[in-house]
């Protein structure tokens, strides 16, 4: 495993971004782990969050592309904070863009986008913290195409999440990332997997964070809610 990646693994636990127990998600299933990006609060967090999100895309994606999008609310300090830090590590601008709840209908930067606003030739990197179900990109990519003068004009080169929770996307028996690939054509990337996040806390690790009892748990929640 790439240090970067360990690294970040212990970079959410110390942020207390990603925890262990019992939380009720969004979908109503029951999981031992969660993570919640909207922990990241202080400027040294967000700048390292930056910093391992820039290295996961310099890594998937190379330098082809333009511009960062971040769904509101979550992706947008992702997006501003990984532009900045792309910037720092490869010597490339990137732009940052977002969508508006509610779209501005006044000012000089009226319109459904804050930052940067998309266009034709425009080559873009979605940014997010984590995908369960797969529901917040049929919200995103419309908005992105909507963008478009003529079709094809924006190509969505990929997308890039913190974790992949590696289960089942709704009634799927597949992940929520390859749901997102398979009906959008573009590939998805994680900073880290959660097959990651157990080899380095407990097949590599000393077991102070992933215990025993804990790693059945976890085995338990992949064996009913994990994807094929």
């Amino acid at each position: 495993m790439e240090q970067y990646k360990i690294d970040f693994i212990n970079f959410m636990l110390e942020a207390q971004v990603l925890k262990f127990g019992s939380f009720t998600l969004k979908s109503g299933r029951q999981s031992p782990f969660f993570m919640n990006a909207g922990a990241y609060i202080t400027g040294s967090q967000l700048a390292r969050l930056g910093e391992f999100y820039s290295q996961a895309i310099h890594e998937k994606f190379g330098d082809d592309f333009d511009v960062l999008f971040g769904p509101a609310y979550k992706g947008i300090p992702l997006a501003v904070t990984t532009a900045i830090a792309y910037s720092k590590l490869y010597g490339k601008e990137i732009k940052y863009c977002s969508d508006r709840k509610e779209e501005k209908d006044h000012g000089a930067d009226k319109g459904a986008l804050l930052g940067y606003k998309i266009k034709d030739g425009d080559r873009v990197v979605i940014i997010e913290d984590v995908t369960t179900s797969g529901k917040s990109i049929e919200e995103t990519y419309p908005k992105i195409k909507a963008q478009e003068e003529k079709e094809g004009g924006i190509k969505i080169v990929g997308e890039i999440i913190s974790l992949n929770r590696m289960e089942r996307a709704g009634d799927s028996e597949k992940s929520a990332v390859n749901v997102i690939t398979e009906k959008y054509g573009f590939p998805v990337h994680a900073i880290v997997t959660m097959e990651e996040v157990v080899e380095a806390l407990y097949t590599k690790g000393d077991k102070s964070v992933i215990t025993d009892d804990l790693k059945v748990q976890i085995d338990a929640y992949y064996k009913e809610w994990g994807c094929k």
